[in-house]
């Protein structure tokens, strides 16, 4: 049975560091405060725990995950939240120990008692977390939710009973696997963004449509112009030292601007020999993911980890390869990448605590590499052949945060996600699809299977690779 994942569903615009330990959480506990509401309840509330269970216990606090539950719970939205804000709702939060329920019901809080790390985990997922409101002394309402990857949530339960009830999915074009899409492609001969575009006009109207890509594309830039104006040591306790900020000024020199878009016209004029290209696509990488790493606001593509490979990519075309390029490329580039994505959730996983690295940049690049194909020409062939060399080549990368935080290696990866993504688009564009050996549905099966013999200490827990041959005194 085929799902319905939106463009939207994949690209979702949220705060860092992490999709699945920061904004998962997040939405998961303004779900909880829902089910509170619906159940004529968050009035009568008195205590509230939360108990985290395998990943999101390892390395929560680097990714913020107790900060993201205080801020859900508090009843504020990651989308629109001012970043200004943060700081300050989590400092009246632990001052006064307490918390205002959904904005609602101001009760007793004491974060490192009211929030549990429980290093055990729970069967069904890596990413776990169970929400335990007390009412009136004598009654308790337990909710458990799974934060599965890219800022996506689940109940164990709705899972299971999806299983046994087939609901149709609304989509004219419902796509579980590429050799799906490529049919769709071939039949309607359309592209695959003009496939994903009658999906999404299933959903909801054109103007929406375009309002919203529009967005995510405008989220995806400031992010880029924030990261590459914005010097000095990343939180946390690496004291990772920021460096789009130098990079972009020996690569920009003395331009004037005063916005985002008249920034990207000035990138424009610069020099574009092949150091300057993988310079200025590093640095739009490196810019994306600093901000993330401050709980800055980002769009998750397909997570928070890997969210500067596809700004990197689209920028790339926009700044480099085309200067005529505008909304219509940027809508065709954002649709292309989410669709490729939605395919890898489907049949692998997009977690880190579930796939290691493979499943964050690995995802991002071929996402990335796809929509590239798409815009410098490729056919739907072509397409799915980029996907596939994008992914291919980063089959089994390890997920190993050091300090459980989204710095090292997860910052410089993105930049090596993009360039990776370009080089796969070159090279699909090169080759006769007939020639091609290796489908996109059997990598993706290959991720997966990849990914369920992965030792676990490779998956986010910060107990393997990089995470404990460096350690935060090295550092």
């Amino acid at each position: 049975m085929e799902e319905c994942i939106s463009v939207f569903d994949m690209l979702k615009i949220g705060v860092g560091p992490s999709s699945s330990h920061t904004l998962g959480p997040w939405r998961a506990a303004e779900r909880f405060l829902s089910e509170l509401r619906n159940e004529n309840l968050i009035h009568k509330v008195n205590r509230v725990k939360v108990d985290l269970y395998g990943s999101l216990s390892l390395t929560g606090k680097g990714h913020a995950t107790d900060l993201a539950i205080m801020l859900g719970l508090s009843g504020q939205d990651p989308e629109y939240i001012p970043i200004s804000d943060i700081d300050k709702i989590i400092k009246s939060i632990k001052d006064k120990n307490e918390i205002n329920l959904g904005n609602e019901n101001q009760i007793p809080f004491h974060f490192l008692q009211d929030i549990v790390f429980n290093k055990n985990f729970l069967p069904f997922h890596a990413n776990a977390m169970t929400f335990t409101a007390y009412i009136n002394h004598d009654k308790e309402y337990i909710s458990t939710f799974y934060s599965i990857g890219g800022g996506f949530v689940v109940k164990e339960e709705r899972i299971n009973a999806k299983k046994k009830i087939a609901i149709k999915c609304a989509f004219p074009f419902p796509i579980d696997k590429a050799t799906e899409l490529l049919d769709y492609c071939r039949k309607e001969k359309k592209k695959i963004s003009e496939i994903v575009y009658e999906n999404e006009k299933s959903m909801r109207t054109e103007e929406k449509i375009n309002h919203e890509l529009m967005r995510i594309w405008n989220t995806m830039l400031e992010s880029m112009y924030i990261g590459c104006h914005s010097e000095g040591i990343l939180p946390g306790g690496l004291h990772v030292r920021r460096r789009a900020f130098d990079m972009h000024q020996n690569l920009i020199g003395l331009a004037n601007y005063d916005s985002p878009q008249t920034w990207l016209e000035e990138i424009r004029k610069t020099e574009v020999k092949f150091r300057q290209i993988l310079k200025w696509v590093s640095c739009f990488a490196l810019a994306v993911n600093e901000v993330n790493a401050a709980l800055g606001r980002v769009v998750t593509a397909p997570t928070n980890g890997s969210a500067g490979v596809i700004p990197s990519v689209l920028m790339y075309y926009l700044v480099i390869e085309n200067h005529n390029a505008g909304e219509k490329e940027i809508k065709q580039f954002l649709m292309v990448a989410s669709e490729i994505g939605s395919i890898f959730k489907k049949g692998s996983t997009i977690s880190a605590a579930m796939g290691g690295c493979q499943a964050e940049i690995g995802v991002s690049s071929s996402m990335a590499a796809a929509a590239l194909c798409e815009l410098m020409g490729g056919t739907p062939e072509q397409v799915l052949m980029a996907a596939e060399i994008a992914m291919e080549h980063h089959l089994g990368l390890t997920c190993d945060p050091i300090g459980g935080l989204v710095q090292i290696p997860c910052i410089e990866r993105n930049t090596m996600g993009a360039i990776k993504a370009i080089n796969a688009a070159e090279l699909a564009l090169e080759t006769d699809p007939k020639n091609a050996k290796v489908p996109l549905d059997k990598v993706v099966d290959t991720m997966w299977q990849t990914a369920k013999d992965m030792n676990n200490k490779y998956k986010e827990t910060s107990e393997g690779g990089l995470a404990i041959a460096v350690n935060m005194a090295d550092c």
